[in-house]
């Protein structure tokens, strides 16, 4: 069918107010679509232009070769050309002439060409017909003028390449860019329609059709288009718009350009002058955008690659590995293993392990062992711990013991290496491509198993601390069980060094064990490990009775504390980890086994802890024997007693100060209890609070008792300590020492006789004596009756003396007359 063709003018010298005009207009082509139409028509000069330029000046103008698409969803192709004026007059000598072709919606391009490549036709003309002219869009056969030489230009564009095929790719998208071209800054509009011939080469029918476009504008921010060219005169201009501008004149970018893995695949094509390999990539399976089918193409026709488009390739490839034939899958196999390649990358060998797990068993041997002998050298040179390692029987004939007489001397210099870290991930890659490759390391094993054990529980505890996988297995988990499950001696060695190991840090290994379930169901004793592996459950089901879970953690290890008594301390290091136990609790550990063998476990100091960090005692009540109130002192004794050669330092004295505590409240210490008392505590300095309560409470209960000895009550006294005299204060003020004085005449004779008997001594006792006197003695002396107050009075005498006596009838008159006198003034004051 004819299309209808329209031609355009600049205004003649002399038509004030226009820009231009129709000068001929096809059928079918209405009044508004001219009005969208003609903006796409006008045609600006460049700034440079000469007003009377020169035959060659003006062949040298650029021309704006145009494809739009109009509202109606019909299309428009055009070119504007300036032309020299010929009417005469003032004015510029250069006018311009647009002509346009429309296409009516639906209608394809004559000969189903694409827009670009009507650019040289010899039908477009520069002038308006006087009668009927061939449709530019109607070519001579045979290739186009734009699409000779593109393999030239692009080698010429190279540093450009990928970047600006990487936009036009997204310039092609099914939306609309929304007003913002991709700017292409060129000396001639000729090489942009060239890139646009390197896009409809490379892109997608359907995405080059999309993308609209004009070789020349002055003004790209207001273009419609989504490829605009532009003279390198306005390229700033682009950039302040904001637009994405490729200057592809002058100095060459830095850098790569673009992260687009298809275009940069795409550029390496054309620079290998292979844009046939676009319509062979084009026939494979994938989303039209896709790197892989590109990538296995080039590769597959001998075209190197960098490792972003292998990785790619051998990914693409090993999602679809029945895409290939047995041909391209050897081109693809050799081009990804050549020997050449220095610089593959972590995501590169990931997927080429992919693609070997996916090509082995479909293939035949020979034809994947390159990939074999390629992951496993990758494994033990390059360090890539999370590479799929190929089965034994992945080499057949020499690679096999090529690959591992080339690879076992590095593979046991560096397991048998003591000297530098190395990673739980990369012991375990080594240990298994060295079974993998039948290298012998049973000399090495057991220093690497007990370089390994150690290594497992630091790493998942840094893991666990950084963030990273609290919530599941440390990263090297999966090849770690592969291993043990591959590698029975493995197994066993590192199980039992997991299990030495335990006793010293039981919390971390229960830590890692509820993180990765190992393997310890067999036969071996592995007593520590088991413990580790109840005690989560023992806590769970019996909660805080933590006596209860540790006789059923002990009862999971199979092995009595007598027979194997580090048991005891990964027992109590499991239940009790960084806190003491309580002393009922410290009593069963003890009771439960010989001294012989919390010595040998460790577990004594674990003791001592519980009675030095005991609380203090509750005074006892009347008629409760103070030995029972006191069990941690009775601990302290037993422990003195069991393990004299291990406590020492603060440690024996602090004991040593609980055991006078005992002795205090059940026996009879040696003489020098006050003294005693502060000795201990400056040697177990610093002296837990409790345990300091505990001791003063028990020294000043004794000096309070009626039986004490003379001598010891007046160290004390004329010991002038502040703390034992307000402990003292405190005992005195307490409710079962004024229940006994009000009870118990004695009692009060005897307190009335102390409180009374040192007013010089030091500073600090007369004050807390008086005020015992004042606030505690006659408060209960008040409360006596008559007989009671008298037998106070003969005993004060009987045991002092006449004038002790005295004194006791001065002090009980004065308060007596105070009271009197308190209530003569009431009276009075009522009357």
């Amino acid at each position: 069918m004819s299309l209808a063709q329209v031609h355009y003018t600049s205004a003649a010298p002399g038509d004030e107010g226009t820009a231009g005009r129709f000068t001929a207009v096809g059928p079918g082509v209405s009044g508004a679509l001219l009005a969208e139409i003609e903006p796409l028509l006008r045609y600006e000069l460049p700034d440079s232009v000469p007003d009377r330029p020169s035959a060659g000046e003006l062949r040298s103008l650029p021309q704006s070769f145009t494809y739009a698409t109009l509202s109606d969803g019909s299309r428009l192709v055009s070119r504007s050309t300036p032309v020299r004026e010929t009417s005469g007059g003032a004015g510029p000598g250069v006018r311009f002439h647009a002509h346009a072709v429309h296409l009516p919606p639906g209608v394809p391009l004559p000969g189903d060409r694409l827009p670009v490549e009507a650019w040289r036709s010899p039908h477009w003309v520069a002038v308006t017909p006087g009668g009927a002219i061939p449709d530019p869009l109607t070519l001579p056969p045979g290739p186009t003028a734009v699409s000779e030489g593109l393999d030239d230009f692009a080698v010429s564009r190279g540093p450009w390449l990928a970047a600006v095929l990487a936009d036009l790719r997204r310039a092609s998208g099914p939306k609309e860019p929304g007003g913002r071209p991709v700017v292409l800054v060129e000396r001639q509009c000729a090489d942009v329609a060239r890139w646009l011939g390197l896009a409809s080469v490379t892109l997608p029918r359907e995405s080059a059709e999309r993308l609209t476009f004009t070789t020349y504008t002055r003004r790209p921010g207001s273009s419609a288009a989504r490829v605009a060219g532009v003279l390198p005169e306005d390229a700033e201009a682009a950039r302040a718009a904001g637009l994405r501008v490729h200057v592809c004149t002058g100095q060459a970018p830095s850098g790569g350009g673009t992260d687009d893995v298809w275009a940069t695949t795409a550029a390496r094509v054309w620079r290998s002058r292979s844009p046939e390999l676009f319509r062979e990539a084009r026939e494979l399976p994938g989303e039209p955008f896709a790197a892989g089918p590109l990538a296995v193409t080039a590769l597959c026709a001998g075209i190197a690659l960098g490792p972003d488009e292998r990785a790619a390739a051998a990914g693409w490839a090993a999602d679809r590995p029945y895409a290939l034939d047995a041909k391209r899958t050897g081109q693809l196999v050799e081009a990804l293993a050549s020997p050449g390649i220095d610089d593959r990358t972590g995501p590169e060998f990931d997927s080429v392990g992919r693609l070997f797990g996916a090509l082995e068993g479909r293939c035949p041997a020979s034809v994947t062992a390159p990939l074999a002998a390629m992951l496993v050298t990758e494994a033990v040179r390059g360090g890539n711990g999370s590479l799929e390692l190929p089965h034994r029987d992945a080499f057949v004939g020499p690679e096999g013991a090529e690959v591992a007489g080339r690879l076992a001397p590095e593979i046991l210099t560096e397991l048998g290496d003591r000297a530098g870290p190395r990673s739980v991930a990369r012991t375990v890659q080594l240990l298994r491509v060295a079974r993998l490759l039948g290298v012998d390391g049973t000399d090495a094993l057991p220093g690497v198993v007990d370089r390994l054990a150690p290594a497992l529980l630091a790493e998942a505890e840094a893991e666990e601390e950084s963030g990273k996988g609290a919530e599941g297995p440390p990263g090297f988990a999966p090849a770690l069980l592969e291993l043990l499950d591959e590698q029975f001696e493995v197994r066993t060695a590192l199980l039992g060094a997991l299990d030495r190991i335990a006793p010293q840090d039981p919390g971390a290994v229960a830590r890692f064990l509820e993180r990765v379930a190992l393997p310890f169901t067999g036969t071996q004793a592995l007593p520590h490990l088991r413990m580790c592996a109840e005690v989560p459950g023992a806590m769970a089901t019996l909660g805080g009775d933590r006596a209860a879970v540790w006789h059923r953690v002990l009862r999971a290890a199979g092995l009595s504390p007598f027979a194997e008594p580090l048991v005891l301390r990964t027992a109590v290091g499991l239940v009790w980890e960084d806190r003491a136990p309580s002393v009922e609790e410290a009593r069963l550990l003890l009771d439960a086994a010989t001294s012989d063998s919390h010595r040998t476990a460790g577990t004594w100091a674990r003791l001592v802890d519980a009675a030095l960090s005991a609380p203090a005692a509750e005074p006892p009540t009347t008629g409760q024997s103070p030995a029972s109130t006191d069990e941690a002192a009775a601990l302290a004794h037993d422990l003195l007693r069991g393990f004299p050669g291990e406590i020492g330092g603060r440690e024996r004295a602090g004991l040593l100060l609980l055991d006078l505590v005992r002795e205090l409240r059940t026996g009879a210490p040696e003489p020098g209890w006050a003294e005693t008392v502060r000795t201990l505590c400056a040697q177990a300095d610093p002296v837990e609070p409790a345990l300091r309560e505990r001791a003063h409470a028990a020294l000043v209960e004794r000096l309070l008792a009626p039986d004490r000895p003379g001598a010891e009550l007046y160290d004390f006294v004329h010991g002038d300590d502040a703390d034992l005299i307000a402990a003292y204060d405190r005992t005195a003020r307490t409710e079962a020492v004024r229940t006994r004085l009000r009870t118990q005449p004695a009692y009060a004779a005897d307190c009335f006789t102390v409180w009374t008997a040192h007013p010089h001594a030091g500073r600090t006792w007369p004050p807390v004596a008086a005020a015992l006197l004042d606030e505690v003695l006659r408060p209960a002396v008040r409360a006596m009756s008559p007989e009671d107050v008298a037998e106070v009075e003969a005993t004060v005498g009987r045991t002092g003396s006449s004038g002790r006596a005295d004194a006791f009838r001065t002090w009980n008159r004065s308060s007596t007359l105070g009271r009197l006198g308190r209530r003569i003034a009431g009276r009075v004051r009522r009357g």
